[in-house]
């Protein structure tokens, strides 16, 4: 078997475009922007992670500098040698102790600077000739059993101590602690709490570009602030990793270096991949947003140019198949300068051509030839009325059931319907028919017409039941709907729909015929109407007028017709003859319903 060569020559123009679209275009456009989404993507990804750490030692830089802040005046606390004999002093009165405490303790706070951090300096000493107040207590039972106590107390190191303390019921703060034991005169225990302003702490990790949780941890993993809601960590320890969270969370922690106060503490941050993605999926829109203009142009560029000469290639091939059934029509329209345009010149001068040769040279012959054919379609003609109609009938029998055969449903069932309407037209010894009979033939119109026009055409039958076993005269609907088909619907580029409702009400059967066709004048109305007026002319619409003047002769003036049309919006056409005529049917033997009229 010889393999057929394959060439690009065969393809279609319309297909080579498309081809050159996809491949040229489409394809290059659709990867190109992938990449650079993704690797935009990348990139943000890394920037939001590295701003993410950024803040995170913002943060906490910023509170070990507040600590540092506190550790300092601790310290300058524990080497001043004013407060520790202040503090170490037996008062013999109150005024020498009021002296003494304005010298030193009220002194010392003004000329200190003021710091927004500190939130309060408190004294602690166990000499009990000093007023307690302004800053001094007493160090009592009950503050020897508070843990900060018992660590500064049993504590070996000189240097501060870092704890939490309550500020509220729904916040902490932190304070440094220090022992007073710098000099040798040591003969009372001294003690410095600096409490840290707790709204300081908030501001530093509350206001910051961090968009997830943090957690600061002491030395042993337990949680001493968060911003994450709904942790219990105020009431009772609470370690961060008996804290659960979904696998796309991204986990960030910095330690607070250098400060042996601060030993191992840390700052962690929790975000989840969703939320640092938040800007990366506004890139991904703009991204997405920038390619579908970088293709959307291309693509109406390329239509304009392949529409501007495929539709005229398309009308040139369409006039040169045409010169087969020696159709030499001139293609119309404006002139071009570009190839088609030339191609169309010249097709033009040659159509032109070739009838003169026809008109000169041939026009004899095919006269002649005529004559003939003429005489021999009278032949044919007079031979075939001779043929009987039911030869017509088998015929689209057989070509039924070999339809049927190879399984071509749709064409054989068209050839059921064209043989239903052909019998029923020809046998006109039936007069009167039931309205079911009626609609069965309306159907098989519909249904040709349905086949012919595709979805251009819709339609549907409502009958009431009561309604199917009516007699009426033989295809007095069908024209209608046959011109509601082909003066309505077939002129439509789509949407094409004709409603048919029969009804039996008060003794009246009603047919109603609707479509959404092309409709007619008010003028084209009225003159349809008049004519009908005229049974003596026949003229244009043979169908409507014939069955107009057989329903009027069989029902007289209880026969009632409408028309309403508007031109583009469609026809109603409405007929109402009575449910009985003034006369009885009678069944003969062979089953066929005449009517005998009653004087």
């Amino acid at each position: 078997m010889k393999l057929r060569k394959i060439s690009f020559h065969n393809v279609k123009l319309s297909n080579k475009l498309l081809i050159m679209y996809f491949f040229a275009v489409f394809i290059p456009i659709v990867l190109t922007n992938i990449t650079f989404y993704h690797v935009t993507i990348e990139n943000v990804k890394k920037q939001q992670m590295q701003d993410s750490k950024l803040a995170l030692q913002q943060i906490t830089n910023n509170f070990g500098r507040i600590v540092d802040e506190a550790v300092g005046i601790s310290s300058s606390l524990y080497t001043n040698s004013n407060i520790n004999s202040f503090l170490e002093k037996d008062f013999i009165t109150d005024i020498d102790y009021i002296d003494d405490y304005n010298t030193y303790i009220r002194t010392f706070n003004q000329s200190s600077p003021i710091n927004p951090s500190i939130n309060s300096i408190r004294f602690f000493t166990d000499n009990p000739t000093m007023i307690y107040s302004g800053g001094v207590y007493l160090i009592t039972k009950e503050i020897k059993q508070l843990e900060w106590y018992k660590q500064v107390s049993l504590g070996r190191t000189t240097g501060p101590i870092m704890i939490h303390s309550p500020a509220s019921i729904d916040s902490r703060t932190f304070a440094v602690i220090r022992k007073l034991d710098y000099f040798n005169f040591n003969n009372k225990e001294k003690i410095v709490r600096i409490e840290i302003n707790p709204a300081n702490i908030k501001q530093i990790f509350e206001n910051v570009t961090f968009k997830g949780d943090l957690f600061l941890l002491n030395d042993e993993g337990e949680i001493e602030y968060s911003t994450k809601k709904g942790l219990n960590w105020l009431k009772k320890p609470l370690k961060y990793n008996q804290i659960s969270y979904p696998d796309n969370t991204v986990t960030i922690n910095t330690k607070i270096k250098d400060r042996t106060y601060l030993h191992n503490w840390k700052v962690v941050g929790a975000i989840s991949e969703k939320t640092m993605l938040e800007t990366v999926n506004d890139s991904g829109r703009f991204i997405i947003l920038l390619a579908c203009i970088n293709l959307l142009l291309p693509t109406v560029i390329i239509i304009i140019i392949a529409r501007s000469f495929l539709m005229r290639l398309h009308r040139v091939l369409k006039h040169v198949k045409r010169m087969k059934n020696q159709d030499f029509e001139i293609i119309d329209g404006q002139e071009f300068k570009d190839e088609i345009g030339q191609l169309t010149i010249e097709y033009n001068r040659m159509s032109k051509k070739i009838k003169e040769l026809i008109h000169d040279v041939f026009l004899a012959n095919i006269q002649k030839k005529d004559l003939e054919i003429k005489r021999n379609r009278a032949q044919l003609s007079a031979l075939q009325s001779q043929i009987n109609p039911h030869f017509l009938f088998n015929a689209l029998e057989t070509i039924r059931m070999r339809s049927v055969i190879k399984q071509e449903m749709e064409t054989a069932n068209i050839i059921h319907n064209m043989a239903k309407i052909f019998r029923n037209s020809l046998t006109w010894g039936k007069d009167m028919v039931t309205v079911q009979a009626e609609v069965k033939l309306i159907n098989s119109f519909l249904e040709i017409q349905k086949y012919r026009f595709g979805d251009k055409l819709d339609y549907k039958i409502n009958v009431d039941d009561v309604a199917l076993d009516r007699w009426i005269p033989n295809m007095s609907f069908l024209p209608f709907i046959e011109n509601a088909s082909i003066h309505g619907i077939e002129p439509l580029a789509d949407d094409g729909k004709i409603t048919i409702n029969i009804s039996l009400n008060n003794g009246l059967l009603t047919c109603i015929v609707m479509d959404n066709g092309a409709g007619m004048t008010i003028d084209k109305r009225n003159q349809l109407l008049s004519s009908l007026e005229k049974e003596e002319e026949i003229g244009e619409n043979v169908g409507i007028k014939n069955v107009f003047y057989r329903l009027k002769l069989y029902y007289g003036n209880q026969f009632d017709f409408e028309l309403e049309s508007k031109e583009n919006k469609g026809t109603k056409i409405t007929i109402k003859v009575p449910e009985k005529l003034k006369g009885k049917f009678v069944a003969t033997e062979d089953r066929e319903k005449k009517l005998y009229f009653i004087k």
